[in-house]
């Protein structure tokens, strides 16, 4: 399928990942923090209904998006599922977004994690199903996902378009976009914005560290709140 804007296909072009830098940046601060920093700015990044697959998951690194349609079983050749390509056309540090707008069937298994995690890719978001959950856990591959099922995707599932726009629970998450999934949940960091919003979230986690010390030398909640009002 080619894109209609470029007239290229889909996985031709290239994405524009913020610096490794910056993406890295993240890593140790929560979703909650960042979260109250995308509110803040008034971006529409959090996640509410997908989470992790398996206890004490982190997902960091920057998108690589694929969408995909349902359809009953046969409605579509076992050639067409594409997966493949979108494992494949994935880098080592990229997180594999895969819109299948909340389906119950899955999408993902535990073959797909092993040769996504031997590419060095940083994990799986999936709005959407995924199955074979003890395999993905046994390989440690960062999972999240709306569903855990069954149900193959095996003529049921039909990739149609990578590296575009997609909504994962609502959100919209482009090429190259952070993504940030610990035990609370997942958010989507614009590229565009990744650098300002990872200084306002360095400044709220330091604030938060300087607060429980506060606590521990014997400051109030209450006085703690109003000393630091992003609490």
């Amino acid at each position: 399928m080619t894109d209609s804007r470029s007239g290229r296909g889909p996985l031709e072009g290239t994405i524009a990942r913020p610096p490794k830098e910056v993406v890295e940046g993240f890593r140790g601060l929560a979703t909650s923090t960042i979260g109250n920093v995308l509110d803040d700015l008034g971006i529409a990044g959090i996640m509410l209904n997908i989470k992790p697959l398996a206890p004490g998951s982190y997902l960091l690194g920057t998108a690589f998006t694929a969408k995909e349609v349902t359809g009953v079983q046969h409605s579509y050749t076992a050639a067409e599922f594409g997966l493949g390509a979108v494992v494949d056309g994935a880098e080592a540090g990229d997180v594999i977004v895969i819109d299948n707008g909340g389906q119950q069937v899955s999408t993902w298994g535990g073959v797909a994690a092993f040769a996504a995690s031997r590419r060095g890719v940083a994990g799986l978001l999936v709005d959407g199903g995924v199955r074979d959950v003890d395999e993905i856990r046994h390989y440690e591959f960062p999972t999240f996902s709306r569903h855990a099922v069954p149900l193959s995707g095996k003529t049921r599932v039909k990739v149609i378009e990578i590296n575009t726009v997609v909504k994962i629970d609502g959100v919209m998450v482009r090429p190259g976009d952070i993504i940030v999934g610990d035990s609370t949940g997942v958010v989507c960091v614009p590229s565009a914005v990744a650098a300002e919003v990872l200084a306002a979230a360095r400044r709220l986690d330091e604030d938060d560290r300087k607060a429980i010390e506060e606590i521990k030398a014997g400051l109030s909640f209450r006085a703690a709140l109003a000393k630091f009002s992003k609490l």
